[in-house]
């Protein structure tokens, strides 16, 4: 489960800021699955993580775009 932490700093920024964070986690992500392709991934937990991250950042646009 994400940390407080995380979620209040993302909430903190804005929405073009969530949108550039979210396009360069779909970028790292893209990466990674090349990397588990070819078996050259170091830590797979990675990929979990980003996604993550990404489906946050979703949601906190989601309810954002509801509310206004």
């Amino acid at each position: 489960m994400a940390s407080k932490k995380t979620i209040t700093t993302l909430r903190d920024k804005s929405a073009d800021e969530l949108r550039s964070r979210e396009r360069d986690l779909r970028e790292q992500l893209f990466k990674l699955r090349f990397q588990r392709a070819t078996g050259r991934m170091e830590n797979p937990m990675k990929m979990r993580q980003v996604r993550r991250e990404i489906a946050q950042i979703a949601t906190l646009l989601n309810e954002r775009e509801r509310s206004a």
